[in-house]
């Protein structure tokens, strides 16, 4: 569907403004003139430059413990990252992952330490991914009522075992966050989901992971509408301290708007939101995050993409720029033309709009 959504923006249709730019970027586009790296020189293999190696290790490790039943290693791990709550979070759901296929050395973690937040909140978390995996992400009125009714079923459990979790450790967000998530599913009103919100917010007010999960709830293909998404979205920006990632969940917000099948009446016009300023924003923003924060290469390749979506190419060019070399990533890696083609396809709309 994203790859779809990209060739019907690309200037190569009908128009012919359109037929002209396909036209230049095949036959007089060089990278060079606009401060680009050249065509072969893209890197498709990756999002941006290689992660911290010894960060990876340290994760790589603690994953390996685990499959091979030491719960020890996990449990300081998680510990390791104290109050950076979302690396934190970012690490209990490397355990997830690793539970998900085999949980055993959750189970002797969870009966070792059973006053232990990690544990909990992992096995809380667990549970909702579980649940969601029962009922798919098809819309509602695609999943079949039996696998309605078991994903139904399983998210109180999964919501009592965050509310266990938030018990054992009261300052973490993260059993507040598997609610968050809880909570979506299970239908929770404006006012209930209000609730759960405000106790997160007193523990990290600038979680990135829980605003994600909010930011479903508030969307129109669950319990909100374009216009309070698109409300907490720009909250989100305007609130954001320097060096936050924050400001990039109005770029997912940019993503759902097309996703519109079966429901009509709770969607605006994108027209009516301000989405240039708050891509302004959003690109101020990332220019305060450390050179080398690992959310910054996606958050940058979204950024582009939407910049030219909005029809701000010589605010592309500039996130082009910045973007070096790399290109494997979402939306250019879902291109059934391939990330480089796609990628560069992209620097050229920018650079031909940005001509003059």
């Amino acid at each position: 569907m994203l790859g779809s959504r990209l060739r019907a923006k690309r200037p190569g249709g009908a128009s012919r403004g359109g037929l002209l730019a396909s036209r230049w970027i095949r036959t007089s586009f060089d990278p060079a003139d606009f401060g680009l790296v050249p065509t072969a020189s893209l890197d498709p293999g990756r999002a941006g430059p290689e992660p911290d190696p010894a960060h990876e290790a340290e994760a790589q490790k603690a994953a390996d413990a685990a499959w091979d039943g030491d719960w020890r290693v996990a449990a300081a791990y998680c510990e390791a990252a104290g109050r950076d709550w979302d690396e934190r979070w970012s690490r209990i759901e490397l355990l997830i992952h690793v539970a998900d296929s085999d949980d055993r050395w959750l189970t002797d973690w969870r009966a070792a330490q059973p006053d232990n937040g990690d544990a909990g909140t992992v096995h809380a978390m667990l549970l909702v991914r579980r649940a969601w995996k029962i009922r798919g992400i098809q819309y509602a009125h695609r999943v079949p009522e039996e696998n309605m009714q078991q994903f139904l079923a399983l998210l109180p459990t999964a919501m009592a075992a965050a509310r266990q979790a938030a018990e054992r450790a009261p300052r973490d967000p993260g059993p507040w966050v598997v609610m968050v998530t809880a909570a979506r599913g299970m239908g929770y009103s404006h006012s209930q989901f209000a609730d759960l919100w405000r106790n997160l917010q007193l523990r990290a007010p600038h979680h990135v992971p829980a605003h994600t999960q909010a930011l479903q709830y508030w969307c129109a293909k669950w319990s909100g509408s374009d216009k309070s998404m698109f409300d907490f979205a720009a909250r989100a920006v305007m609130s954001a301290p320097p060096g936050s990632p924050l400001p990039g969940l109005y770029l997912q917000a940019l993503y759902e708007v097309p996703h519109r099948e079966g429901m009509h009446g709770k969607f605006g016009s994108l027209a009516e939101f301000s989405v240039e300023p708050r891509l302004r924003d959003v690109a101020l923003h990332l220019d305060t995050l450390a050179p080398d924060h690992e959310d910054l290469p996606e958050l940058r390749h979204h950024l582009a993409h939407h910049l030219l979506v909005a029809g701000m190419p010589r605010e592309a060019l500039e996130q082009f720029r910045r973007i070096g070399p790399y290109c494997g990533a979402s939306p250019w890696n879902l291109d059934p033309a391939g990330a480089a083609a796609a990628f560069d396809h992209a620097r050229g709309r920018a650079a031909y709009g940005s001509r003059g």
